[in-house]
């Protein structure tokens, strides 16, 4: 019995920290990739505004390399021979607060339980809630020599922390875990955490 028992905690204490090491992203997937159509060589298209950026950019494309080529993609020798271009982009942005964060909102006051009954709030309410940023990563396939977008992928997700380098990989992960179908518009894709 106790036995049992034991396993069962120890169970659920490795599944709590397997839990932990998982990241969950909304993920949008769109694209028009021809059926008939394999993945092919791929080359890093950088912007203007990205080739001001060199050292970021390459934090992305380094990010991302083991996703696409997951996908099926292999690296071209050079830009001019690639079968497509690939854009990465990736932000953070911290979330709008909400009036109601506002600590002296909660304070005393008439409030509303129940439509017909009001009661009275006394006190000042100090609210403290730690920020939340989200994080978004965004890839664009398209075809080299025609320049058409083949495949577009989103995957965002909330955190308290605004770092992302550490999340990066996962993320682009999870953006190309159905390529090169689509989905349900978000959806939530979980990948493990290798770092």
């Amino acid at each position: 019995m106790y036995r049992l028992l034991t396993i069962a905690i120890a169970g659920a204490l490795l599944s709590g920290c397997a839990a932990m090491r998982n990241l969950s992203s909304e993920v949008s997937s769109y694209g028009q990739w021809p059926a008939d159509r394999k993945p092919g060589s791929y080359a890093f298209e950088r912007l203007p505004s990205q080739q001001s950026q060199p050292e970021q950019q390459q934090r992305l494309e380094d990010a991302a390399r083991a996703a696409i080529e997951a996908a099926g993609f292999t690296p071209a020798a050079d830009a001019q021979s690639a079968d497509v271009s690939i854009q990465l982009g990736a932000r953070i942005t911290q979330n709008a607060r909400s009036p109601f964060d506002d600590p002296f909102w909660w304070g005393g006051g008439i409030h509303y339980a129940r439509p017909w009954r009001p009661y009275w709030r006394t006190g000042i309410g100090l609210h403290y809630s730690t920020p939340s940023y989200g994080r978004e990563v965004a890839l664009l396939v398209r075809d080299r020599k025609s320049g058409q977008p083949l495949y577009e992928a989103r995957a965002t997700n909330d955190g308290a922390s605004p770092s992302i380098n550490s999340l990066l990989s996962a993320m682009y992960e999870a953006a190309m875990k159905d390529f090169p179908n689509g989905g349900i518009n978000p959806r939530t894709v979980t990948v493990e955490l290798r770092n």
